[in-house]
């Protein structure tokens, strides 16, 4: 293999292997200003957007036992990978492929598991980490709530009852 496939290779290997969740793209009709813009968008959640050739892709795939993914790699590919939260991932991907025409996204890979663009649409859909963890201590913190006032109230009536 000549040295700058080798090169290639290793950068997608590093892109494909960068978190446990990988998206990707057509970006076909996508604009350098668009690009410039989704980049930033993504850099926000952590996460980087590359372009590679198929049979590259294809080839980092293999190596690192991706799931195959080969029926989606037609067209141009682009790579998005890294980030803590792939639900902010996927909603950052999401938001901006929804108002595109001919840019789409291909498939998801979350962990082990092969995630078709309605798969993808719907983890864009759900709530961040930070969002989660919000919720979840408000459910938390409401029995506690709920306790505090009760015992208030019967202290106020045995209160009353004493005068």
């Amino acid at each position: 293999m000549r040295p700058e496939k080798k090169y290639l290779l290793e950068e997608a290997r590093a892109n494909l292997g960068a978190s446990e969740h990988v998206f990707l793209v057509n970006f076909t009709g996508v604009t350098v200003a668009n690009a410039a813009e989704f980049r930033k968008a993504l850099a926000a959640v952590g996460a980087q957007y590359h372009i590679a050739k198929n049979s590259i892709i294809a080839l980092a795939a293999k190596e690192l036992n991706l799931p195959d993914f080969s029926e989606v790699l037609q067209g141009p590919t682009g790579i998005i990978s890294g980030g803590d939260d792939a639900a902010a991932v996927a909603k950052a991907v999401v938001n901006f492929f929804k108002d595109r025409e001919n840019a789409t996204v291909k498939i998801g890979i979350l962990g082990e598991k092969l995630m078709t663009k309605a798969e993808v649409e719907h983890l864009g859909s759900l709530p961040s980490l930070p969002e989660l963890r919000a919720q979840f201590l408000s459910l938390l913190s409401t029995p506690a709530k709920q306790m505090v006032r009760v015992l208030f109230v019967h202290a106020e009536k045995l209160e009353g009852k004493a005068e």
